[in-house]
């Protein structure tokens, strides 16, 4: 039976929330609580007591399904809805990310070995796990990065036609490929022009955003420890603004984040405001990154009582700035 279309213009979510990073670390299979780690109950509730509304969780999609169109590992599965549980009772949805790059293992999607119909079949088994709850956002996949953006669409095309088959309603969040970044969103990419191929969307719910990522520092890699491209960063994420607005589309800000240096808090500042006063384009952005697994050198780290603590800062305000954002 065919699903009842959503309104075109789906109602607005406002997800201002944090990365929460660990259970998509390590080698897989790796050791549960040493190689990698969901976030517990009281990590989640710390950060939702900073006013933030969304999580979003990064996990392993050879973690959750070990053997490709075969069930969903029970253990792995019991932890993420454990997570996702714990972030719906502190008031925060949940975007549940597949953080691998358009990869299963060693084989990339739209191989031999990793057709889209090996991609659509990991999200229909998750939407139908899922597809009651409407606290859970899906995110199709985390950073494509050297697949041809068109192979990419027909993956993602796939994906979202199995999830809406089972039901669900819930939002779909859709990267470009080449790192799906804001500032080269409209550029001629070796992997394709995001702009002009990723417009084939196709979601029979009609409630899908493209998921973009936005960092300040020298090549927008989010690996150094400095926001020298702040400014630059600034004027992407309002290029891309515009875009949207244009197009009839929205967009979600995965992952944006800068060190504690002078200056930075600041800069990222104005990018989330942005953000926040265009919900028309924009449903909402979650900050790189909080876990428990980080080290504690690491420059990007998000811990309110440590050296990114002003950082944090900014984003408590981003989050609970006006009009206050409701989970």
């Amino acid at each position: 039976m065919a699903l009842p279309l959503a309104p075109a213009a789906a109602a607005p979510l406002c997800l201002r929330g944090v990365n929460l990073s660990g259970a998509e670390f390590g080698t897989v299979p790796g050791r549960y609580g040493f190689d990698y780690l969901y976030p517990s109950a009281p990590t989640i509730s710390r950060f939702a007591g900073l006013g933030l509304t969304a999580m979003r969780l990064p996990i392993r999609w050879e973690r959750l399904q070990p053997s490709l169109r075969q069930p969903l590992d029970p253990d792995e599965l019991g932890r993420l809805e454990a997570a996702v549980s714990a972030a719906t009772q502190a008031g925060m949805r949940t975007v549940i990310d597949l953080h691998n790059y358009a990869y299963y293992g060693k084989a990339r999607i739209d191989t031999e070995l990793v057709t889209p119909e090996a991609f659509a079949d990991v999200w229909r088994r998750l939407a139908r796990h899922f597809r009651g709850d409407a606290s859970v956002v899906f995110g199709l996949m985390n950073e494509p990065h050297d697949i041809p953006a068109a192979r990419w669409l027909t993956a993602a095309n796939a994906a979202i036609a199995a999830i809406r088959e089972t039901g669900a309603t819930q939002l779909v969040l859709v990267p470009g490929s080449g790192w799906t970044g804001a500032h080269s969103w409209t550029a001629d990419l070796p992997t394709g022009n995001n702009a002009a191929i990723m417009l084939g969307v196709a979601d029979p719910g009609r409630n899908f955003a493209y998921e973009v990522h936005q960092y300040l520092d020298a090549d927008y890699s989010g690996t150094r420890a400095e926001c020298s491209r702040g400014a630059d960063a600034l004027e992407a994420v309002e290029r891309l603004t515009g875009w949207l607005a244009q197009n009839g589309h929205r967009a979600f800000l995965g992952e944006i984040g800068v060190p504690g240096r002078r200056g930075c808090p600041e800069r990222l500042a104005a990018v989330l405001a942005h953000v926040n006063a265009n919900p028309k384009q924009w449903v909402g952005w979650t900050a790189w990154a909080a876990g428990d697994l980080w080290a504690p050198d690491y420059p990007l780290k998000l811990d309110p009582a440590g050296a990114n603590a002003p950082v944090v800062a900014a984003v408590q305000a981003a989050a609970r700035a006006k009009p206050v954002c409701e989970p």
